[in-house]
Order: C-alpha cells, then sequence, then structure tokens
C-alpha cells in the first residue's frame, strides 16, 4: 500500500494535468478526502506544490535518465517520477524511501499485470537520478551553457523560456538579476496577512499566534507558524490573506492627493475582494463611499464575503467597459486588470506551464479597454490607479503608455512616493515589485491623474 500524503500529491498531480484544476483549491479537498493534517498535510502540500514548480527541471532531469523520449513515457508514470525527483533533489527524503514510494505508486497506477514492470521502470530511472545530488544534475546538464544563456535559465529554474525572455526584457538594464528572480518564484511564500481598515488593527493583527510583522505594509504581518483559517479572524472576515505588494498598491491610489472633494471611489475589476476591503475601509473613515464591480457572479459574490456589514458600499455585477456604474464620475478608481498573473508564479505553482504568448493578446486588448473606461469614469482632479500582477511589459508599461498617447486629459505621476519605506523602486513614474527585490509578488502600478485642461508635457 502507498502512504496517503504521497498518493494525495499524486492526485494533485493528476487533477491539475487532466482537469485543468488550480492547485490551490484542489488540494485542500484532496486533503479532507484522505482525512490528511498536520505533517502529512504538509508533507503532502510541499510534494505536490514543489513538483508542480520544479516540472520543468525534473522532465530536464528524467529526460536523462530514460531510454525513450520523455514524451512517450505515459501521463501516470511521468508524474509519479517527477515526484520521486523532487524528494530526491529538493527535500530530506532518503534515497531508498523516496525510490521505495515512488515503485509503491507505480503498482497501484495501472493494470496488476503489469505493475512489476512499471515499478520496475520507475525504480531504474530514479536510481539514476540519485546518482547525483542538485549540483551534480546542474554540472552535467548546464556544461558548456553560459550562465545567461536564457534557454539554460529556463530549465535550470523551471519556466517556460518565453516568460524568461520576456522577464528579462522588463528587468531591463538590470537583467542580471534575471537568475535571482527565477530563484524566488520557485521560493513557496509564507502566507500574509492584512487587518482591515475599520475591522481590526494593525496591532492586533501582530499579536496573533504564529504572526511577525511583515516587510512593507502597515496592515500586514507574516504568519510563519499555523494556517490562516485557523484563525478566527480570518474566518469572520476581520483579517484576510493577501500578498504585501497588493495591499501596496491599494494603500497606494488612498495616498494620492486629488483636487477637491474625495468622497466617490470605484474598484472596476474588484473580484476576488482583497483590494476593495481596504478601500472600503479606507473610504468610510473619509466619508466617502465604494462602488465594486465584477464581471462574474460568483466572484462578485467573493466580493461581498469580504467586504463589512453594512458598510455602504455597493457591489455591482457587470463589465466594466461598459461602465455599469451609469454616468457617475470618481474621484479615486483602481483598475485591477485582469493579466496573466506571471507576478504570482511562487502562490500559483501550475500557471507558469498554463500560459502561453497567445493570452497576452487577448488580455492586452481588454487591458486597454479597461483602462479607457477607467479614465472616462475618473473626474477631473480625479487619480486612476492601474494595477497588475504581472511584469510583462506586454501588459504593463505598453498598455498604459497606448493609451495616454496623443490624449492631453491625463498625465502620469511619479508612484514612488505613495509606498512610503519601500526602496529599490527605480527611475519611476511606474513602480514595479519584484519577488527578489521585495518579497512581493510582481505587482506593477502606474497612477494617471485626470486633468480639466490640456497638460503641458
Amino acid at each position: 500500500m502507498t502512504d496517503a500524503p504521497r498518493a494525495a500529491a499524486l492526485e494533485l498531480l493528476r487533477v491539475v494535468r487532466e482537469d485543468d484544476a488550480y492547485a490551490n483549491l484542489a488540494l485542500p479537498s484532496i486533503l479532507r478526502q484522505r482525512g490528511l493534517d498536520g505533517r502529512d498535510a504538509a508533507f503532502a502540500t510541499e510534494l505536490g506544490y514543489g513538483t508542480l514548480r520544479w516540472q520543468g527541471w525534473y522532465d530536464a532531469v528524467l529526460e536523462a535518465c530514460v531510454t525513450r523520449p520523455w514524451a512517450k513515457v505515459e501521463p501516470a508514470l511521468r508524474d509519479i517520477l517527477r515526484l520521486g525527483a523532487h524528494q530526491l533533489l529538493h527535500m530530506r527524503v532518503p534515497d531508498h524511501a523516496a525510490v521505495d514510494s515512488s515503485c509503491a505508486l507505480a503498482k497501484e497506477a495501472g493494470p496488476r499485470q503489469t505493475a512489476a514492470g512499471r515499478a520496475g521502470f520507475v525504480n531504474a530511472v530514479l536510481r539514476k537520478v540519485a546518482a547525483l545530488d542538485e549540483d551534480g544534475w546542474v554540472e552535467r546538464l548546464g556544461e558548456g551553457r553560459p550562465s545567461d544563456d536564457v534557454e539554460w535559465l529556463a530549465t535550470r529554474w523551471s519556466h517556460p523560456t518565453w516568460m524568461v525572455r520576456a522577464f528579462q526584457d522588463a528587468l531591463g538594464p538590470r537583467r542580471a538579476e534575471l537568475g535571482a528572480l527565477l530563484a524566488a518564484d520557485n521560493a513557496p511564500a509564507r502566507p500574509t496577512l492584512v487587518a482591515r481598515p475599520g475591522r481590526l488593527s494593525a496591532a492586533d493583527l501582530l499579536a496573533l499566534p504564529g504572526t511577525e510583522p511583515a516587510r512593507w505594509s502597515p496592515l500586514a504581518a507574516t504568519l510563519v507558524h499555523g494556517t490562516p483559517d485557523s484563525l478566527a479572524e480570518i474566518r469572520d472576515g476581520r483579517a484576510g490573506v493577501q500578498d504585501e505588494g497588493s495591499q501596496l498598491v491599494a494603500l497606494a491610489l488612498a495616498a494620492v492627493p486629488v483636487a477637491g472633494p474625495d468622497q466617490a471611489w470605484l474598484d472596476m475589476c474588484a473580484g476576488p475582494g482583497g483590494k476593495a476591503a481596504i478601500l472600503e475601509g479606507l473610504a468610510v473613515d473619509r466619508g466617502a463611499t465604494l462602488v465594486a464591480v465584477e464581471q462574474h457572479p460568483h466572484r462578485a459574490e467573493l466580493v461581498e464575503s469580504s467586504l463589512a456589514p453594512a458598510s455602504g458600499t455597493s457591489v455591482v455585477v457587470g463589465d466594466a467597459r461598459l461602465t455599469p456604474w451609469g454616468d457617475t464620475v470618481f474621484d479615486r478608481v483602481l483598475l485591477d486588470a485582469p493579466c496573466t498573473g506571471l507576478g504570482a508564479l511562487r502562490r500559483r505553482p501550475e500557471s507558469r506551464w498554463r500560459r502561453t504568448p497567445a493570452d497576452l493578446a487577448a488580455l492586452g486588448s481588454l487591458q486597454r479597454d479597461l483602462l479607457r473606461a477607467g479614465l472616462a469614469a475618473t473626474r477631473p482632479g480625479g487619480v486612476l490607479a492601474y494595477v497588475t500582477c504581472s511584469p510583462h511589459l506586454a501588459e504593463t508599461e505598453f498598455v498604459v503608455s497606448d493609451v495616454l498617447r496623443g490624449r492631453t486629459d491625463a498625465w502620469l505621476e511619479d508612484a514612488r512616493g505613495l509606498l512610503p519605506g519601500v526602496d529599490d523602486l527605480g527611475d519611476g513614474p511606474t513602480v514595479q515589485l519584484w519577488p527578489h527585490r521585495h518579497g512581493t509578488d510582481a505587482m506593477f502600478l502606474a497612477v494617471i491623474r485626470r486633468e480639466d485642461a490640456p497638460v503641458a508635457q
């Protein structure tokens, strides 16, 4: 019989591969079904998530260990071999335990009459993997490859090559940091909590068991022990789970001075509601109201659940390109645009293998349309924050420059001063946060001010 934690990790890989499931949504259900908690749940999580993150690297290693084309190895066996490779190369699992448990998985993964053959194949391949440690495999597979070669970096750090090229472009003159960025994408991120303004103080958040101060956001704490759902403050909505970068861009919008009244705020693409919950609390404190728009009904329900009861926030289900809020104009507008999510690869282990360059074309058109609608909804003297959880230039700088080109009624403000205490923010006026520099997701922020009259450039 196979052990339950490894079987759970294998099931996770299967549903991600066959059902296109999201790992963070699928794994809790798998753990519950198998009755796993505590150390067993932690082992299954590290094994499943780690294997998904490092899949590209393990495929390169395993391809060097099989005598048939890797693509012709049946998918279930590829998953088992990847799990074994992760235990051998990145976990403190004895070699014999990693190999034997993988053979047990192979025996139960197919018809009984082929069990011995499947187990023998897995045993032979993983013993070849175990002959070298991680550094040994890097030396062997990287022999003769320049350390800054993009294709080698993509293999070594388990990213699609097109993503690595895009990150290199986004880093610009600091492209020497590319390896550090890719390594940061593969480092599991601890949960970051947020004290939702008006419902919980930052001091009370930091008084919770297992928390310690986060690096930048005055609302944040890092959870170093335990799980978020074990905290009553998370369960009742006074606090949330939210990356520090997401907190910072919401706080930045609230910090921009506006000329004239400051009474009407808009969150154009509010699902699942984390930024809306921050903005709502800050708006109420200033006597302002928030309108939160979400196109998809199930995500609009998540927005509703993130907001304080009887807060006065209106949640509108609709396409923000079609201005479902009517003719109202707003003092502050947040456009957290739908994007590829390439800035959150450390939290979404399978997403790097799902996205393709083709996604950028459809999203780029949507992002531009949303930004034009957002500017139309921003009153003269008001401000709009354009945000993406992606550093890809096609989703950040290029979108903003295309929409603002030729306009004389809107201009970029320097956003760096809106993130007090955060260092290494570049030359401005936009801000790009990075996992390897700031310990956050790779959030992009552009702050655009609307004007009555033509702006001298």
